[in-house]
């Protein structure tokens, strides 16, 4: 039952949908009569508790948090990134559900972008508010754990 880990204790991660946590353990659990490894993973936006099979860890989304130089190319998308503004909401919604649970931080970034941009023009209706809510409360999730930033890199998301 030996798995070759992707993570250790202590690395902070993102997972889709959930945003940043922490790795609290590696653990054997015997679930329905089976025995796996799991990764036992602290949300920290929801101060949920997460476990997942350590088999499965690589198709999950997981992965570790960005590095500041890929923060730097995600700023200016954030910053100067097109937004298609002609979407129906519908559409538009679909879209970008399907952006946010990729995990990837600069499709989150372009989420919180666009829906940004569009609460200017115009109200978001209530699935579009909780969704702007929740995409830039896992983006803050994230920006606090990337090494390097700083005060103004985390206001230019704000």
């Amino acid at each position: 039952m030996e798995v070759d880990y992707l993570f250790q204790i202590g690395d902070n991660i993102v997972y889709p949908m959930h945003g940043a946590g922490i790795i609290e353990a590696i653990e054997v659990k015997e679930i329905s009569g089976e025995k796996q490894q799991y990764y036992v993973i602290k949300m920290f936006s929801s101060k949920m508790q997460v476990m997942i099979p350590a088999a499965k860890i690589e198709n999950s989304g997981v992965r570790p948090v960005t590095d500041i130089d890929s923060l730097k190319h995600i700023i200016d998308i954030y910053q100067h990134g097109e937004s298609d503004t002609e979407m129906p909401w519908k559409q538009r919604y679909k879209v970008n559900t399907d952006k946010i649970k990729t995990g990837n931080i600069q499709e989150g970034v372009e989420v919180v972008r666009d829906l940004m941009r569009l609460k200017k023009d115009k109200a978001l209706n209530s699935s579009e508010k909780r969704m702007l809510d929740n995409a830039h409360e896992f983006l803050k999730s994230e920006l606090g754990l990337i090494k390097g930033i700083t005060e103004d890199q985390i206001k230019s998301f704000c």
